[in-house]
């Protein structure tokens, strides 16, 4: 007999997440179903609108993610209506697309994700003294003095014994699941704290390229951010200088603190490799060391790889009709009227809502039908993990110099063999490894965009373009880009200089995707299977799996009258 257990919502994610499993009775998984429970419609709200706007409505999709749903989406633009950008437009986004890397991967590791793994509460038994052994032993960076560790330790005590854990309540504190040290929790602690004062320093680098942040500024054919280096209202020298600082603070900050805390933390799970899954992976591609639309030219390459076969990368066809489809078998949608069995490439979607869920209050879903907000997109119909995990797998495959190198160095160090990737710790392993190299990146593309405005070009917009009377009457474009949580794809179709049809295939649908026609399961419930639990009223297992991947099902919650239609919008936050 199989007892089902519901964890409803999903904490320490961005938007809506329900997930289900069965446990048998030696208390391992046995299947597992995620649900999202809010409707995003998007794609209804931008229909009709000038194609050159629908960035703005669509960066609202998130606002963790903040830019990655404007860039996909002024690249599907583009690639509609085959416009070419000025190199400096391409080297500002690339920067900017890097940076909100870095800001997800440590908010995530220490905000979101540690506390899977950091005991808390453990911290005030720590010998400080030990903590600041350790701290040096692993790192330079200034802030590891005893006094130091002591002062972050009263901080939590005061907490402890008030009873008001503040930002650290409702935690599985004393949990058997825990290993680190009392010390190792002290150092990651007190690093929780100092990346919360760290992380609202990188975005700067959105405030001064995109004018703001969450949610910068693009335009369609490049960056609207004026260079000039003698100006006093454009980007002059001294904020240029200041953008280089913050990445120059950036990579400080990831290999001296994240780096060593992850490993250092990741050496005491070593035997944690649960949450693996699939083991199929896919990756779009980006940061492009010369055009866009040369593939060859990505340091992170784009591909496919199945069942963990890392001898053969195969191509993936973001266009082609049999390469990317959604079906909505078990999803509260209907294609032409009907449900199931047909998926439709993003090209030809539909984002008709009809839900047959049950009605509130109630414990379960009937998982045999349809239980999810999201559809279930596949590559040829082959359900894929895609994120830092299916990056990294890629570019091993694909024989990336880099991060051949990055990966092997850390492997070794943790003396762990190659397959211990695939599982949770290794998802967290992954993204931290593509933190380091990312901000190398950002670092060359910076020094790049110096060389050029020094040398006299300072042309950010080419607006050869911008009229529609230029455009075609109907074009279709697809932008595709690696967002921190995966592969994400913006598809268009532009009729009579308006947009006929839009849809958004984002990196948690692939991830977060329900059942499809043949029954296959996505990679939320892949990696669930076969977990075992040490306690099912304290599922820390279902908790460290999930946020492994780093779900983000949306902030800004979109509801429609079934009855009316009406679309109504709810802010969160």
């Amino acid at each position: 007999m199989s007892e089902r257990i519901v964890v409803d919502p999903i904490t320490r994610i961005e938007g809506h997440l329900r997930v289900e499993v069965d446990i048998d009775e030696q208390g391992v998984i046995k299947e597992a179903y995620s649900s999202g429970t809010a409707v995003r419609g998007l794609e209804l709200i931008v229909k009709d609108r000038d194609p050159r706007d629908v960035w703005a409505y669509v960066q609202r999709i998130c606002g963790v993610c903040t830019t990655v749903h404007a860039l996909a989406s002024i690249r599907s633009v583009e690639d509609a209506l085959e416009i070419k950008i000025p190199r400096n437009a391409h080297l500002i986004r690339e920067i900017m697309n890097e940076a909100i890397f870095i800001h997800d991967h440590v908010v995530h590791f220490y905000h979101l994700h540690a506390l899977d793994w950091v005991d808390v509460v453990s911290a005030i038994s720590a010998n400080p003294a030990e903590t600041s052994k350790l701290a040096q032993s692993i790192s330079s960076w200034p802030k590891s003095s005893p006094g130091y560790f002591l002062d972050v330790q009263n901080k939590v005590k005061k907490l402890v014994e008030s009873g008001q854990l503040g930002i650290f309540a409702n935690g599985y504190w004393g949990h058997k699941a825990y290993k680190l040290p009392p010390e190792v929790n002290l150092l990651a602690v007190a690093h929780y704290l100092e990346a919360l004062d760290w992380q609202k320093e990188i975005v700067k680098i959105h405030t001064i390229f995109g004018g703001k942040n969450p949610h910068p500024h693009y335009v369609v054919g490049g960056m609207a951010t004026p260079l000039d280096i003698d100006s006093d209202n454009g980007i002059h020298a001294e904020r240029l200088m200041h953008v280089s600082q913050l990445i120059d603070q950036a990579r400080e900050f990831v290999t001296q603190v994240y780096i060593p805390d992850l490993l250092a933390i990741g050496s005491f799970y070593k035997d944690w490799t649960y949450g693996g899954g699939l083991n199929n992976y896919l990756c779009y591609g980006d940061f492009s060391t010369g055009d866009l639309y040369d593939t060859k030219l990505y340091r992170m390459p784009r591909g496919i790889i199945l069942n963990g076969n890392l001898k053969e990368v195969l191509d993936v066809d973001l266009k082609d009709p049999k390469h990317v489809q959604e079906f909505i078998d078990h999803s509260w949608y209907t294609y032409d009227g009907d449900r199931g069995g047909k998926g439709k490439h993003p090209f030809d979607g539909e984002t008709t809502l009809d839900y047959t869920g049950p009605k509130a209050p109630f414990k379960t879903l009937d998982t045999d039908k349809e239980y999810s907000w999201l559809k279930a997109p596949r590559w040829k119909e082959h359900p894929m993990e895609t994120g830092p995990l299916a990056r990294m797998m890629v570019g091993y495959a694909s024989g990336k110099e880099e991060i051949v190198n990055i990966v092997d160095e850390t492997l070794k160090k943790l003396e762990l063999p190659m397959d211990a990737l695939q599982s949770a710790l290794g998802r967290t392993v992954a993204r931290g490894l593509e933190s380091v190299l990312i901000s190398g990146w950002m670092r060359n593309d910076m020094d790049e965009l110096l060389a050029n405005v020094k040398s006299g070009n300072q042309t950010t917009f080419d607006r050869t373009k911008w009229d529609p009377n230029t455009w075609p009457e109907r074009a279709k474009g697809v932008g595709w880009m690696e967002a921190p949580r995966g592969a994400l794809g913006h598809w268009i179709d532009i009729k009579d200089g308006k947009t006929y049809n839009y849809q958004a295939v984002v990196p948690s649908t692939w991830n977060a995707s329900p059942r499809d026609h043949q029954n296959k399961i996505g990679a939320y419930e892949a990696a669930l299977k076969g977990t075992p639990m040490l306690d099912k009223e304290q599922p820390l297992e279902i908790m460290r799996i999930i946020h492994s991947f780093d779900p983000c099902l949306a902030c800004a919650v979109h509801l429609t009258d079934l009855e009316t239609n009406k679309t109504t919008e709810i802010r969160l936050g």
